[in-house]
C-alpha cells in the first residue's frame, strides 16, 4: 500500500491532499478533528521523543522518513502537519484492502498491516501477460473498495517482487521478467534488497559494493569470509533474484500483543489515575483482537521499559484459555505486582499468548504456573 496510513488519513482530512503530513508521535497536544486547516498541529510545534510512522510523499521529499525522530524531521520540514496514529482505523482498512485483493487473488500471505505477497502463476490470463492485466485489476478493486492506491511488483519470486513493489510508487506497476535482472536490477543500490539493512549497506559500501550489480561480481567465497556462511550465500544470492520461498497462505499467530511509549515518562505511582486506564485500554485491546480473530490465550505478560531503556516482563499461565477483557486484565494485574515499580516507565505493553483456536479448546484444562523473566 502505498504511504499506508497517512492515505488513511487523508481519505478523512481530504483537504490536507498534496501537502507535506508526517504520522506519528501521541495524541496529547495534536488536534484530532479540525474544522480549518489552520487547527492543525505544525511539526515545528512538536515536542516529545516520538518517530515518523508514515509520511505522505510530499514530506519525503523534504527529507523526512519514517523511523526518524520527529525533532529531527521538525528541523527539515518545520510546516508539515502533524497527525497522531490510529490503529483501529487503520486495522480496518487492513483488512478492507485484503477482503478486496482476495476476490481477485485468492492466494494471500499476509505480511503485516500494509503488505501481502500474491502466488498468480495459475490464475486465468496470467502467463500471456505476465500478469499485468490482472495487476491493473487489482489495482482498481482496491481503490474502488476502499479509496487508497497500492503498488504492485511481478516478477518470478517473492525477493524481486518486493524489490519493484517500491520502483513505481505511488499506484505503479512494475513488472520484471526473467530476462531484466541485468538491466532492472543491477543498478539499483544494494539497500533495495529486502534483508539488507543500514549497517549491512554501510559494510557493503565500504568494500565498494555500491549497486546490486557490484554485489553479483565478488566472489562468493569472500562474501561467505565478511559476512558469515548463512548471510554471505543469501547476498549473493539475491543479486542473481534467486529466492525459492513459496507464498504461504496461512500461518497461525503465535502471540498477539499491544503496547504504547508515552510521551513523558509516567511514574507507576505519582501517575496511576493516568497509567491505570491506559493499562486497561490495553488489556481491552488485547480481548478485542483475540475475539476478532477467534483466538484464546493461555498465557498473558505485561511488558515495563523503564526510563533508563531496561526493560522487565512477567507472565502468568491461566488454568484455562481466555479471550475476555476482564480475566486478562485481572491476570496482567496479577503480573504487574510481582514487578518493581520504583522508576519512571517509557513504555507499557500487554501480550497473550499461547494462542488457540477458539473452536478448538479443550475446557479440560488444569494447572497453574507463573514465570518471570527480566530482560
Amino acid at each position: 500500500m502505498d504511504a499506508f496510513y497517512a492515505s488513511v488519513e487523508l481519505l478523512r482530512y481530504p483537504q490536507l491532499k498534496g501537502l507535506p503530513v508526517v504520522i506519528g508521535g501521541g495524541r496529547r497536544g495534536i488536534v484530532t478533528d479540525p474544522v480549518e486547516l489552520q487547527q492543525f498541529a505544525l511539526l515545528k510545534n512538536y515536542v516529545g521523543r516520538g518517530v515518523i510512522t508514515t509520511a505522505t510523499y510530499e514530506a519525503r521529499a523534504l527529507g523526512v522518513h519514517s523511523g526518524m525522530g520527529l525533532m529531527k524531521a521538525a528541523a527539515l520540514a518545520p510546516h508539515a502537519i502533524i497527525l497522531p496514529l490510529d490503529f483501529d482505523q487503520y486495522r480496518f482498512y487492513s483488512r478492507a484492502f485484503k477482503s478486496a485483493v482476495l476476490e481477485l487473488a485468492p492466494h494471500l500471505e499476509d505480511r503485516g498491516i500494509d503488505e501481502i505477497y500474491l502466488e498468480l502463476t495459475d490464475l486465468p490470463g496470467v502467463q500471456a501477460d505476465f500478469g499485468r492485466q490482472l495487476a491493473q485489476q487489482i489495482q482498481n478493486r482496491v481503490f474502488e473498495k476502499t479509496g487508497l492506491t497500492c503498488s504492485i511488483g511481478l516478477s518470478s519470486n517473492k525477493l524481486l517482487s518486493k524489490i519493484c513493489s517500491d520502483l513505481k510508487k505511488p499506484r505503479g506497476i512494475s513488472v520484471l521478467e526473467p530476462h531484466e535482472l541485468n538491466s532492472k536490477i543491477w543498478p539499483l543500490p544494494v539497500s533495495k534488497i529486502n534483508g539488507v539493512g543500514p549497517k549491512a549497506t554501510e559494510k557493503l559500501n565500504e568494500l565498494g559494493i555500491v549497486s546490486i550489480g557490484d554485489l553479483a561480481k565478488q566472489n562468493p567465497v569472500e562474501l561467505v569470509e565478511r559476512f558469515g556462511r548463512s548471510y554471505g550465500q543469501w547476498l549473493y544470492q539475491s543479486a542473481y533474484g534467486q529466492d525459492d520461498r513459496p507464498v504461504i497462505t496461512h500461518s497461525e499467530p503465535k502471540s498477539l500483543s499491544r503496547e504504547t511509549t508515552f510521551e513523558r515518562n509516567l511514574h507507576p505511582r505519582s501517575d496511576k489515575a493516568m497509567l491505570t486506564p491506559l493499562f486497561t485500554a490495553l488489556c481491552e485491546k488485547v480481548a478485542a483482537d483475540l475475539q476478532r480473530k477467534g483466538y484464546v490465550a493461555k498465557t498473558i505478560g505485561i511488558k515495563l521499559r523503564y526510563e533508563d531503556f531496561s526493560t522487565a516482563t512477567r507472565d502468568v499461565s491461566l488454568a484455562v484459555y481466555t479471550d475476555s477483557s476482564g480475566k486478562i486484565r485481572e491476570a496482567a494485574g496479577s503480573c504487574l505486582k510481582r514487578i518493581p515499580l520504583n522508576q519512571r516507565l517509557r513504555l507499557l505493553g500487554v501480550r497473550a499468548s499461547g494462542l488457540l483456536r477458539k473452536q478448538d479448546v479443550n475446557t479440560a484444562q488444569t494447572g497453574f504456573t507463573a514465570s518471570l523473566f527480566d530482560e
